[in-house]
């Protein structure tokens, strides 16, 4: 079925100007009580907040309404908390107030086991569809828009970026925001939709193939409401902008348990995988590579090929890095005896290895001479991009934020050198004081541009993904390589 959206429809989804909150309570852990007017607060929502309850007066600050008719002036949005059986009412209420777009965060329909919750979900959506109201959900956290204010949970970027999300996990959602975020991605609209009994997962991407302040869209996908419309939009958006799909239920156990999360028909898992084999989908598999992946695309220039020079490590860790980088379809290549001797100019002997990898780790801590090996490697025609791996488990505890702060330094001074795009590598460590350390080294090359990955294994994997997109999109070489990467509109990428 194709859509009837309009694109007054998204507006509202996205830029409602009045929200009202149903299912309130003063409890500090009730979602629709104290979270979600609190996460709206705290993200600096642009509209009007009416709190719905009949039992509190005031809610996080807010003067509460007994019902949506005492509500003053219009509502735009509904975010619904209620229980399931009292939705249909809600609806009808929704509608008497001319409500645009209800967010069921509620769940108990279609998900569930019996005819109960399946009866409950086409009585919404008849209703919604009467009255000329969309409807997110059920089952989900909703929109998070960091433009409009719009939030699903405390502590989310409030700076707006250019990554986008279409959920059918909450829990996936939020985890991913916040896994991204954390490495220097920002966004421009999320959503986690669930069951999708309405605006699905299709209507989402449509818009965001189209939507001028989104370049890069990550999903995750249990099943679809209507397959040709689906893949249709999908291998039109994946013209426009790159698109990395998890596709959760893949093997016979994921399929079973998705059919209970969100009600989904999944669908055979060789017709998503020939799908996205020809549409040049990326596909993953958890959402940690999801994260990794749109981290690539994200901060790097697309390298010219595979071939990598590893500049930082130790002995072992050097051949660990090698072994990883080869398993992923990546080449490390011996660098040339030229090179070689005029690194050897200014590299002691001792604990450093000038191959490739180049186990200069002790390098590090002279920002000159790290920044100088990686200028020369870079400029070498053999390699096509630099990782630049850092073992924080290396060092003395007790040192380990004087050393790291040294590194990372090190790592930024020679970005500004490098001829080749690059990326880092801050392993988490292997005690809660390392792992403080490594996050607040990662915050630093995130917050200047630099994709940090957690593993050399991650890091090769996520990269040789993009180095693949973008020979599927025969991508041109970047005529600049010291420039960075801030791509241009929505349709005008090299890709």
């Amino acid at each position: 079925m194709e859509s009837d959206l309009k694109e007054q429809d998204f507006d509202c989804v996205f830029r409602p100007a009045s929200i009202a909150l149903f299912g309130v309570a003063p409890s500090p852990t009730n979602w629709g009580g104290q979270i979600w007017p609190g996460a709206l607060l705290d993200l600096g929502f642009r509209g009007a907040l009416y709190p719905v309850s009949s039992r509190a007066s005031e809610v996080c600050g807010l003067k509460a309404y007994p019902s949506i008719k005492d509500i003053p002036g219009t509502v735009d949005y509904v975010i619904c908390c209620i229980a399931a059986e009292y939705t249909p009412q809600l609806m009808r209420e929704c509608i008497s107030k001319g409500v645009r777009v209800v967010h069921l965060f509620t769940s108990g329909f279609s998900e569930v086991e019996g005819e109960e919750g399946l009866r409950l979900e086409a009585e919404i959506v008849r209703i919604a569809r009467g009255g000329g109201i969309r409807v997110i959900g059920p089952n989900c956290p909703g929109v998070y828009c960091p433009e409009s204010g719009l939030s699903f949970g405390f502590g989310l970027p409030k700076e707006v970026g250019r990554v986008a999300g279409i959920f059918q996990s909450g829990g996936h959602c939020i985890r991913f925001v916040q896994l991204a975020a954390g490495r220097g991605i920002r966004f421009s609209k999320v959503i986690a939709c669930g069951n999708c009994c309405d605006l699905n997962e299709t209507d989402f991407l449509e818009y965001l193939a189209h939507d001028p302040d989104t370049d890069i869209i990550a999903c995750y996908i249990e099943g679809v409401r209507d397959a040709g419309r689906f893949f249709k939009v999908l291998k039109e958006a994946a013209e426009l902008k790159p698109v990395i799909i998890h596709k959760g239920g893949h093997t016979d156990a994921g399929t079973r348990a998705a059919a209970s999360h969100t009600g989904a028909l999944t669908g055979a898992d060789e017709v998503w995988e020939a799908v996205c084999r020809q549409s040049h989908i990326i596909r993953v598999y958890n959402v940690d590579e999801l994260v990794d992946v749109v981290l690539a695309f994200h901060f790097m220039l697309p390298p010219k090929g595979r071939n990598v020079g590893i500049i930082g490590g130790g002995g072992g860790a050097s051949v660990q890095a090698a072994d990883d980088c080869e398993s992923a379809g990546l080449r490390v290549p011996l660098l040339p005896r030229q090179i070689r001797d005029e690194l050897r100019q200014f590299t002691p002997a001792p604990n450093n290895i000038l191959k490739n990898p180049i186990d200069t780790q002790w390098l590090m801590w002279d920002t000159s001479k790290f920044a100088e090996t990686v200028r020369l490697v870079s400029r070498w025609e053999g390699v096509d991009f630099v990782l630049t791996p850092i073992w924080t488990d290396m060092f003395p505890l007790s040192e380990m934020g004087n050393l790291l702060d040294v590194m990372v330094e090190a790592v930024l001074a020679s970005r500004e050198v490098c001829l080749k795009p690059m990326a880092a590598m801050i392993d988490p460590g292997t005690s809660a004081e390392a792992a403080a350390s490594a996050a607040l080294a990662r915050e630093r090359l995130a917050s200047a541009g630099l994709a940090v990955y957690p593993s050399v294994a991650r890091a090769a994997a996520a990269i040789n993904r993009f180095i693949q997109h973008m020979e599927f999109r025969g991508s041109p070489e970047h005529p600049d390589p010291q420039s960075r990467l801030r791509w241009p509109k929505t349709g005008t990428r090299p890709i």
